[in-house]
């Protein structure tokens, strides 16, 4: 004759099977991914969107950038991950040169700079001009783009035949960058501005000791949910 189980008592039966699988799951390894890290360059290495946009809070208002992943690929990836991870947060426009440029992008921590300086990305093919409003990352040679970005202020087409590689254009707020403090001139050892070494090295305490009207950065996001750091 068969059996029937009671309801009551299949259930129970059913329920231990299920913990029992629970208890026996393996664990799921853990990511080899490491944690986004201002203090690590290589956890920030996320693709950019084909295009977006970056918004800037400054001193002197706001503006938003535009930026176009084709022009400029690697130079587009690397400035996604600065902004959306608050590389930018607090830096200056140290070196402010009417009609020419607007530079900025020296870690107001001396710990963030130090660990940046070597971490290089290569060269991009030249797409587009350095016209008025285009961004474009600053270099001391043959692949040595860190996170330095400048602005153009005016036509710069020059520049296109020595490898700078414009990713994105200020599309809101062009008057605000027009509007940085520019006094201090060229930057040191060629003009009285701010030496760049020392930037990285002393960081914030230096510009606001000897260069207290530079106009700065409050934050910079990406115009989608962004993520700070620990």
């Amino acid at each position: 004759m068969k059996k029937i189980i009671p309801i009551a008592l299949a259930m129970l039966f059913i329920a231990a099977s299920l913990w029992g699988q629970a208890e026996n799951k393996p664990a799921t390894a853990p990511s080899s991914k490491p944690e986004a890290s201002l203090l690590n360059p290589s956890s920030m290495a996320e693709q950019a969107p084909a295009v977006f946009k970056a918004k800037f809070t400054t001193t002197k208002g706001d503006f938003v950038v535009e930026v176009t992943r084709a022009w400029s690929p690697r130079g587009a990836d690397r400035f996604y991950n600065l902004v959306k991870y608050h590389f930018y947060d607090g830096a200056a426009f140290f070196r402010v040169l009417p009609g020419f440029v607007v530079q900025f992008g020296i870690s107001p921590r001396p710990e963030v700079s130090r660990v940046w300086q070597p971490a290089d990305i290569p060269d991009d093919r030249v797409t587009q001009s350095n016209t008025r409003g285009t961004l474009t990352f600053a270099t001391g040679g043959p692949n040595t783009r860190t996170t330095q970005v400048f602005i153009n202020l005016a036509d710069n087409s020059s520049l296109n035949n020595m490898g700078f590689s414009p990713f994105g254009k200020v599309i809101e707020g062009m008057k605000v960058v027009d509007k940085f403090y520019s006094g201090y001139g060229e930057g040191a050892p060629s003009g009285n501005g701010p030496a760049q070494d020392r930037i990285q090295k002393e960081g914030k305490a230096y510009l606001e000791k000897n260069f207290p009207r530079l106009d700065t950065i409050q934050t910079a996001v990406i115009l989608t949910a962004a993520i700070v750091p620990k």
